[in-house]
């Protein structure tokens, strides 16, 4: 990374971590990420540079975790995918079970720190929304 992309991602990730301090706490991580929670979903913002005058903010949220895996929970969650504005949703099975995530990346250079702000709470609380739904899946499955 050249000294100008570590400027630009930099600056970026200040003004996401600005922008994301009026909603939560946010850690710095040691590599500059972004860390936070939006109620019980964590989440992670990276910024990259891919091409001179391209740097972009990539938002990833941990929905849910060690889920049964279950055929028709993973076509629900599927299915929810398809409907969200916001993001890419992402399903990975494990030994434990069925991960998901959600994820959204968008060039971020020029955005002010409210419409920021604002975008970013757009994706996280469609992450939380997603969980509340999974997890009540599960729960009317197990009962």
């Amino acid at each position: 990374m050249t000294e100008q992309e570590a400027l630009t991602t930099g600056d970026l990730l200040t003004k996401a971590r600005v922008a994301l301090e009026q909603f939560h706490d946010v850690h710095v991580d040691d590599d500059g990420a972004l860390s936070f929670r939006h109620v019980d979903v964590p989440c992670a913002v990276q910024a990259m540079q891919l091409a001179e005058g391209l740097t972009v903010l990539s938002l990833t949220c941990v929905v849910a975790w060690d889920l049964p895996d279950d055929p028709k929970l993973a076509a629900s969650a599927a299915e929810r995918a398809g409907q969200g504005l916001f993001g890419t949703l992402g399903v990975v099975h494990t030994e434990a079970g069925m991960d998901v995530t959600l994820r959204y990346a968008f060039p971020a250079d020029g955005i002010e720190s409210a419409a920021l702000g604002t975008l970013l709470m757009l994706v996280v609380s469609t992450a939380s929304q997603l969980r509340v739904e999974l997890l009540g899946e599960v729960g009317e499955q197990t009962e």
